[in-house]
Parts: C-alpha cells; sequence; structure tokens
C-alpha cells in the first residue's frame, strides 16, 4: 500500500484509520495538534484586514447599522464554507486543499490550472504583501509623523520572510509554536480593542449607533461589494485543509478546530467594529486607511503605538501561516507529477517539505521588487473564489458519482448547495463592478494551459531534457539532504 492509499484510507464509521508510525521514515509526520490547528486558521484568518480596512465595508453599505450586519454575515458564510471543507477534508484526507479537491473530483488538468495561479501569482504575492504591511507597521513607532522609507520596509519585509521560511525549514513543530504565539497575541490586540470599546458604550460614547441604518445603501451592486471587502478579511479559513496529512487525528481535530475558530473570529470581528464605532464617527472611519490606528491615536493618547505593533505582530503570525501552508500545496502538486519532482522532496532529518518551502519564500522576496504588486493581487479575488467554487461544486459532484465514498462527516446536501450558490454569486459580481481585474485573472489562469501541455501532459520529451532534469534533480538531492516519500 502506497502513502497515497493510506492517507485516503477512512473507516465507515468516522474512526481514525489505523497507520503505524515510523519516525525514521521520510515522510511527513503528524505532529498538528488540535491547538495548532485552531492556531492556523485564526492566525491566517486574522491578520492586517480587520485592523486597517473596515472603510471598505462601511463605504458600500452606508451605514453603521448594514455594515454590522455585514460583518455578521461574512462570518456565518464563512462558517458554512468551512463546514463543506471539513466534509472534504475527511472524506479525500490528503493536503492541498483546493488543488487536492479539484484534482479528485475533476481531473489533473483544472487541478493543475487551480496550481497554478497559486504557484506564480496568489500565493507568493499574498506572502509578499502581508509581510510588507508587518514592516510598514513594525516601523511606524520610529517614523511617527511619516510614513516608513520604502527601503528598509522592503528589507524588513525580506528579512520577515526569510526568517519565517528558515523557520518552517528547520521544524515543523518550532512552525507551530510561532502560530500559537502569534495567533494568541493578535486575539489579545482585539480583545484590548474590544473591551476598550465597551467601557466607552458603558460610559455612554453611543452617539454613532443612534440612526445607526441612516443613509444605508439599498444597491445589490454595493452590498455584494461590501460583502467582499468583509470577506477578504476572513480569508484563511480553508487553510487548515492544506495540511491534513500532519494533523494527529485528523478526522476529529480538523472539524473541530473549525468549529471552534470561526465562530471566536466571527464574534471578535464583530465586537472589534462595534468598538471602532464607539469613538469613530462614520466620515472619519472613510477617511482613514488604517482605522485601528485611528482608534489607538483616539482613545490611547502616548500609547497609542501599541496599535501599529499590535498589526505588526497580527501580520507576521499571518506570513507564518500563509508560507507554512503554502509550502504544503506546492509539495502534493509536485508530489501528483505536476511540479519538478525536487519539490516533492523531504528534509531527511527534519521531516519538511525544504525544497517547496525554499521556493515559495524565495518567490515571495522577488515579488517585493514588483512595483505593481498590488496591483496583481486585485486581479486575484475572482480567481480565488473560483478556486473555492470548484471545490464545493466538486463536493456535490462526489455525493451524485461516489455515493458510496466513506464520509466521516457528511452535512446535509442542502449547505453546500447554498455556499455554491453564494460563491455564484461573488463570482459573478466582480465581472460587472470590476470587469478589467476579473478579464486579468482569467488571462492569468488561461496561462496556464499551454504549461501544463508542455510540463504535464507531454509525456515523451527528449531525453537530453530528462537527462538534464533528472541530473539537476540528483544534485539538489545531494546539496540539501533531502529524498522522496518512502512508501510503504
Amino acid at each position: 500500500m502506497t502513502r497515497k492509499d493510506i492517507n485516503s484510507v477512512n473507516s465507515t464509521n468516522g474512526n481514525e484509520p489505523k497507520v503505524e508510525i515510523d519516525d525514521t521514515k521520510v515522510e511527513l509526520k503528524r505532529k498538528i495538534t488540535l491547538l495548532n490547528g485552531c492556531a492556523i486558521i485564526i492566525g491566517s484568518i486574522i491578520g492586517s484586514g480587520i485592523f486597517v480596512s473596515p472603510k471598505g465595508v462601511l463605504e458600500n453599505t452606508g451605514s453603521v447599522g448594514v455594515s454590522l450586519i455585514v460583518w455578521t454575515g461574512c462570518g456565518l458564510l464563512s462558517l458554512i464554507g468551512a463546514l463543506c471543507y471539513a466534509e472534504l477534508g475527511t472524506t479525500i484526507n490528503r493536503s492541498g486543499g483546493d488543488y487536492a479537491y479539484i484534482l479528485e473530483a475533476f481531473g489533473p488538468f483544472l487541478a493543475f490550472l487551480q496550481l497554478w495561479v497559486n504557484l506564480i501569482i496568489i500565493r507568493p504575492t499574498a506572502q509578499a504583501i502581508v509581510a510588507l504591511t508587518f514592516a510598514y507597521y513594525a516601523l511606524q513607532p520610529i517614523f511617527p509623523d511619516c510614513d516608513p522609507p520604502e527601503i528598509p520596509v522592503r528589507l524588513l519585509a525580506a528579512i520577515c520572510i526569510s526568517t519565517l521560511t528558515f523557520v518552517n525549514v528547520i521544524s515543523v513543530r518550532a512552525a507551530t509554536r510561532i502560530q500559537d504565539v502569534f495567533t494568541i497575541a493578535k486575539l489579545l490586540a482585539l480583545v484590548v480593542i474590544i473591551v476598550t470599546g465597551f467601557y466607552l458604550i458603558a460610559i455612554g460614547e453611543v452617539e454613532f449607533f443612534h440612526n445607526a441604518f441612516d443613509n444605508s445603501k439599498t444597491d445589490i451592486g454595493d452590498i455584494s461589494l461590501a460583502f467582499y471587502s468583509g470577506l477578504f478579511a476572513y480569508a484563511g479559513w480553508n487553510f487548515l485543509n492544506f495540511v491534513t496529512e500532519e494533523m494527529i487525528e485528523p478526522f476529529k481535530n480538523l472539524p473541530r478546530a473549525i468549529y471552534i475558530s470561526i465562530p471566536i473570529v466571527s464574534v471578535v470581528y464583530v465586537l472589534t467594529n462595534v468598538s471602532y464605532f464607539t469613538i469613530i464617527s462614520p466620515r472619519e472611519l472613510l477617511l482613514s486607511n488604517a482605522v485601528a490606528v485611528t482608534f489607538g491615536d483616539k482613545v490611547f493618547g502616548v500609547m497609542a503605538w501599541i496599535i501599529p505593533v499590535f498589526v505588526a505582530l497580527s501580520t507576521f503570525g499571518g506570513v507564518n501561516g500563509l508560507l507554512f501552508t503554502s509550502g504544503r500545496l506546492f509539495f502534493v502538486g509536485a508530489r501528483e507529477g505536476q511540479l519538478p519532482d525536487f519539490m516533492a522532496m523531504i528534509d531527511i532529518h527534519r521531516f519538511t517539505p525544504l525544497p517547496a518551502m525554499l521556493f515559495t519564500g524565495g518567490l515571495s522576496i522577488l515579488m517585493l521588487i514588483s512595483q505593481d504588486i498590488f496591483a496583481l493581487i486585485n486581479y486575484m479575488s475572482f480567481v480565488q473564489w473560483l478556486s473555492v467554487g470548484m471545490s464545493i461544486a466538486g463536493l456535490v459532484y462526489l455525493r451524485v458519482t461516489k455515493p458510496d465514498l466513506p464520509r466521516p462527516i457528511r452535512f446535509p446536501l442542502i449547505i453546500p448547495i447554498m455556499f455554491l450558490a453564494a460563491v455564484v454569486f461573488l463570482l459573478i459580481v466582480p465581472v460587472y463592478a470590476a470587469p478589467k481585474d476579473t478579464g486579468m485573472g482569467i488571462l492569468i489562469v488561461c496561462s496556464g494551459i499551454p504549461v501544463y501541455v508542455l510540463g504535464v501532459k507531454w509525456k515523451n520529451k527528449p531525453q537530453v531534457f530528462t537527462k538534464c532534469v533528472a541530473s539537476l534533480t540528483k544534485l539538489g538531492q545531494k546539496l540539501f539532504m533531502v529524498s522522496g516519500e518512502e512508501s510503504s
């Protein structure tokens, strides 16, 4: 039985497959606990969004009341999506998240296109942008009266990515501990804001909650864009599915981590926004590019510097979560034969996907050179929801085509269908609201077609080429002390 066969074994009653663990075998080890899983989800979701960009929701809703409803709705939608991914993750018990699910349901071509856009744009760009946000807020206390210089910001972002890539290469345990610590730190930061907000409410700061629905927008396009802004802050709810193979008792701990994490984030997000509106007027919030910093300036006085520090801590943990899951995505893609074999290698001493981690970290650092990096991420919002939609469509498709497939968790079919309908709506809106960005996103996806034909579909490549690749792979193995997974 191969490793892939073992990972796909599910018992009909939902118990863990009894696989004997060999600590000396070269493979990814199951070291991620329930607490680590919660930290990955919460730490991946809470990045810079809730601290710096709630104005996108208010801008498109027009009122405090509707904006709070949208934040609540985004949390509910994320929870429904996460429930669907709990079923997917326990049915298809392999790492790789969306890629693994699309591969299982729809085959290698569509899976490769999903992998391609993550490889060249989504993951390295997201990692670079979150690292830049970390660097900006880490340096802001040193430059209180102006923006930090661009060169130090990019240099510190590169140091952040390099440090966390090194940690992820050295030890899975160290990477998960960093995620745990910084997740606790960012939750404490939000708790500080929430407690402060409720203190302000207790002393009568409720002016902006009077007539909370005045000036509400009713246009469906505006409301949908408000949901887009809110869901951006919730992005990351499906990241634990990228590391399923490394979870201890995944059939139990994957869904438990989801049930615990998403409600926590949803409650914290809504209460944080309530706190913002205790002291910041809607007009002030719309003029602010960093609402948490504006809140700190108004409330904490000389201690206002703690908010930029909190944002820096939050984004540092966010970079770690992105790198950790990105490495596993590219590792799984290589293991399936859709990326170079070298990226499917594992450090023979530390059992980490070293080549895949170095690749995603290195590409993220290269992205820091680009001056148009933020434009790139705009093109990918459509593609990210397309990927989620394909995964949920795969869930429904497998229910029909493989009804006897063991499913330790099985929700009523109406749940994935409802979520799929919401995703379709979120895919249609950008075509109307941002046709250029949507078009560029589709174009980038299509750029993977010739790569798939030449790199994956074409099996009879010239012998000179295959020998050269094999030689380079062997050289890489010797230099980095890595090996392919050992089969059972």
